[in-house]
């Protein structure tokens, strides 16, 4: 059976939980078609037809989409017996159990892989949250991040590097990282080990390399070859064996052909490929002169001219047409397919068939993990790649592949919706290797393949590579126009890991690329200006003043009359311009609107996203919540109409998707919320929850969240901060401390901050969560300072009302001589939501003693499903009280305080009457 990969264990994992694929895929944040693909992928691999079967079969894995304790994922599937190294496995596992930088070190062929993935395997039991074996033989400086990540299936996220999403995954508990074939991107892998040793302190790796990594902390194994009358004769007996039984051996000549070829494991395989055919004492004779030169010398030095030598002499065996495609098959960075070889080989699908039979019956191909593949060892891959720049046919086979990794680009990205992830890890290290291959003559063709690789990188969420394949794209792109979409790519593949300051320069470096194109220009600069001030909060260097300048010059450049999304595109800067700086984007209405109009009439759906967020902003700035929130509402709808899979559209999609939640619930409209069905929406709807009274599935999602964020590499996400203090305060109305104290820690772990005042929107939950629970409780400490922080004016429009009203009501209740005022000063609050009015008119009914008051407002609640609210507020009505009662009861919340018998606050509260 084949091994799961890391994504499949998750999902096998959450299917033994009972999840459905909607739930997993919201978990996983990925499609439900992914999910239904890994689902059948794992029915076929266990060889099982329920998914009952498949959760009865989970009951191994860990919790949490752990992998299976001791799988260890992507091991080299075994196809002949592992023959002697008895003394170096019991060795090198004892090497892994007392250090976490083990190197297995050999010259090539000398059986480095074989032996670390016997080890490996063996060693798999002591790693409860399993392991990953890393083949690098196709990696290129630069890319091991990327070979490891798609092993263990993370991604870059928003503020988070590749490198630290590894180690966020590995750093859960101990775990074996194998890391094969290292001496071609020695320097890479040394920089990657020594950070991810530093930074999580249960990983382990064992790697192999030619080279040692020269870090701290690596303990080496040099491997030597087998040993002679022994091991190796064994070794050569197998194989030749499993070519075909013949004539008993000879030992004595097989020990002299084992001696000539001191014992390498590679060389003996070769060897033993050819006997059927030549027989020992042929072979003896055939390798004489291959080795002769040799002769008398074995250091290991010696040993790879030796090794060299019998690839060289079982090349020369070979007919013209098997040499020709070994040599041209050395263009692949990794395995192949039959398809591919056709293609790169100027082959029929017969004969390349033929052929590669016929190389694999040589031992020179070898059956790669994926099914239908085939691949090379290194050392046999140098030899052929030597070959095939010697030759006449050397460019014209370059040429080739790099027209084979074109088509294959597009295909992937043609099959973006399905399942396409494991085929692009397959040849990703191939398109790298084409894009990087020289060709000035192909400058369209170094465009077409640019862009597609930074397309499908950043579908496959590495983004960092992403923006430097589109950046790429974007210096040979044909025309101005196709260079600003490349930058606009780039721009918001960048805005993913690094920022909005890194982003704009994408831009204005696309601005200044269009030279004489004014239209291009124009709309590079307005691009760049409502970036600036729509994402992020960091931008030391860029001010209100500069952007202000750099439209001055888009508009400049702009005929009125001229192109329509150019227009649009103007006119939206100049909305976001508006605001008085780039901290708290504020748009302007009305230049909303315009932008608006000018966006529908340029038939763009991503600028009408884009205007549309300008003016649901700024509608929302100016307290109109529920007109804001209709207006979020229209953006949906447009989702199914953008540009699928160019990035500069995804960052609006999840814009809109984030945008709609918090308008929503910011307009109390906790249904629209609730029926959301986007991942991206999911943690809003703790809040949601938490209003409703629906605290179990609330703190299920706000747990399933938090899992995500871990898995997904921990990376700062402000947005997803209040959702976390939402789950907080569930948990202070169950009556939970412990939990409720650890969740308020978790909202500043995800946001990455110290302090909740260090962003608004937290600001804001932070203050209505203590209050609302000084309010539950009948007691605070410092209740004046809670009510002031509650009260106080903040540049976020969605959730400050749910601070001023609970601090409102806190203030009447605490009996403060402010309370009044405060409350009437509140007024404006009322028309923001019906969660706000009927809180207000609670507030009211305790200053007041007006019963009508609670019953309107529990009307409301009613009204917007608001279950807990509406009981607490049935409990201030004597003859209602019971029914009050029961519904707290059925929600599973404390009832700290009996507010019909009077509430006496702490004495630090001045003038105190207690509420009415």
């Amino acid at each position: 059976m084949t091994e799961p990969s890391g994504r499949e264990a998750e999902v096998l994992a959450a299917i033994g939980a009972g999840l459905s694929n909607a739930r997993i895929a919201s978990r996983l944040h990925i499609s439900i078609r992914t999910v239904e693909g890994h689902v059948s992928s794992l029915l076929r691999k266990y060889g099982v037809s329920s998914r009952s079967e498949l959760a009865a079969l989970s009951g191994t894995g860990a919790a949490g989409g752990a992998p299976t304790p001791g799988m260890i994922i992507g091991l080299p599937p075994a196809r002949t017996s592992f023959v002697g190294r008895v003394r170096e496995r019991a060795e090198l596992l004892d090497l892994l159990a007392s250090a976490r930088l083990v190197t297995l070190l050999g010259p090539g062929g000398i059986g480095k892989t074989r032996l670390a993935t016997v080890v490996a395997e063996a060693a798999g039991p002591t790693y409860p949250f399993g392991g990953v074996f890393v083949d690098l033989v196709p990696a290129q400086d630069g890319s091991v991040p990327q070979a490891v990540a798609a092993a263990l299936e993370v991604a870059e996220s928003p503020g988070k590097s590749l490198e630290a999403a590894i180690i966020g995954r590995l750093e859960r508990g101990p775990f074996l990282l194998v890391l094969d074939n290292c001496e071609h991107v020695v320097d890479g892998v040394a920089a990657f080990a020594d950070a991810v040793l530093a930074a999580s302190p249960g990983t382990t790796i064992l790697a192999t390399s030619r080279e040692r990594l020269a870090i701290p902390g690596e303990q080496t194994y040099h491997l030597g070859p087998l040993p002679l009358d022994s091991d190796a004769e064994q070794l050569f007996a197998d194989r030749a064996a499993a070519v075909g039984p013949d004539d008993a051996t000879d030992p004595a000549v097989v020990a002299e052909l084992c001696a000539r070829l001191d014992g390498l494991p590679l060389a003996i395989e070769l060897a033993a490929a050819r006997r059927r055919a030549m027989g020992e004492l042929g072979l003896v004779v055939g390798l004489g002169d291959s080795l002769r030169l040799l002769a008398g010398g074995r250091g290991s030095t010696v040993r790879h001219r030796s090794l060299r030598s019998v690839i060289g002499w079982s090349h020369d065996l070979l007919d013209a047409d098997e040499q020709r495609l070994l040599r041209r098959l050395g263009v692949f960075a990794g395995g192949f397919d039959l398809a591919a070889v056709a293609a790169v080989a100027e082959l029929e699908s017969a004969s390349a068939a033929d052929l590669l039979g016929r190389l694999a019956d040589q031992s020179l191909l070898i059956p790669a993990q994926a099914g239908g593949q085939w691949r090379m060892l290194a050392t046999i891959r140098a030899y052929a790649v030597e070959q095939l720049r010697a030759s006449r046919d050397y460019a014209d086979t370059l040429a080739r592949h790099r027209q084979w990794a074109i088509s294959v680009a597009d295909d992937l990205r043609d099959r973006l919706d399905g399942h396409w992830e494991s085929d692009f890890d397959a040849v990703a290290d191939d398109l790298r290797a084409a894009l990087a291959t020289d060709d000035a003559d192909g400058k369209l063709l170094t465009h077409r393949l640019a862009r597609g690789l930074g397309c499908l990188t950043f579908a496959r969420r590495f983004f960092a590579e992403a923006e430097q394949h589109y950046l790429a794209a974007a210096e040979c792109a044909p025309t101005a126009a196709e260079a600003l979409l490349d930058s606009r790519n780039a721009a918001a593949a960048a805005l993913k890991v690094s920022g909005r300051t890194q982003a704009s320069q994408h831009l204005l470096a696309a601005a200044e690329r269009a030279g004489d194109d004014a239209n291009v220009r124009a709309q590079a600069l307005a691009l760049s200006v409502s970036l600036m001030h729509r994402y992020g909060a960091e931008h030391t260097e860029v001010t209100a003043d500069r952007t202000s300048a750099l439209l001055a010059t888009a508009r400049g450049l702009f005929d009125g009359a001229g192109d329509p999304t150019t227009r649009a595109m103007i006119e939206a800067a100049r909305a976001w311009n508006a605001a008085p700086d780039l901290t708290h984007p504020a748009p302007d209405t009305g230049l909303a609107r315009v932008a608006v109009d000018a966006a529908r009439d340029a038939g763009d759906p991503v600028l009408l996203l884009g205007a549309l967020d300008a003016l649901g902003g700024a509608v929302a700035g100016e307290g109109r919540l529920a007109e804001a929130h209709l207006i979020s509402q229209q953006r949906l709808p447009l989702l199914a109409e953008i540009p699928r899979h160019e990035p500069y559209a995804e960052i609006e999609v999840v814009d809109a998707l984030l945008m709609a939640a918090t308008h929503a619930v910011g307009a109390a409209d906790y249904a629209a919320v609730l029926a959301g069905s986007y991942p991206f929406m999911e943690a809003s709807k703790v809040l949601a929850l938490s209003c409703t009274g629906r605290f179990a599935e609330a703190t299920g999602i706000a747990e399933s969240e938090w899992e995500n964020w871990i898995r997904n590499g921990s990376p700062p996400l402000r947005w997803m901060s209040p959702q976390a203090a939402a789950a907080a305060l569930v948990h202070g109305l169950l009556g939970h401390p412990k939990e409720e104290e650890n969740w308020r820690a978790r909202a500043l772990e995800i946001a990455r901050v110290t302090d909740a005042a260090e962003v608004p929107h937290l600001a804001a939950i932070d203050a209505y969560v203590d209050a609302r629970l000084a309010i539950h409780r009948g007691s605070a400490a410092d209740v004046e300072d809670l009510v002031r922080r509650a009260v106080a004016d903040l540049p976020e429009p969605w959730y400050a009302p749910y601070a001023k009203v609970a601090g409102v009501e806190l203030a009447v209740v605490a009996g403060l001589p402010t309370a009044a005022d405060l409350l009437g000063a509140a007024g404006s609050v009322r028309t923001t939501s019906d969660w706000a009015a009927a809180g207000i008119l609670r507030a009211e009914g305790r200053l007041t003693g007006d019963l009508s008051a609670y019953t309107e407002a529990a009307d409301l609640y009613d009204g917007i499903g608001a279950r807990f609210e509406r009981a607490c507020t049935l409990l201030l009505l004597p003859d209602r009280a019971a029914e009050g009662r029961a519904e707290m009861v059925a929600l599973g919340a404390t009832i700290a305080v009996d507010w019909s018998a009077g509430i006496h606050w702490p004495a630090r509260c001045h003038n105190q009457t207690g509420p009415r």
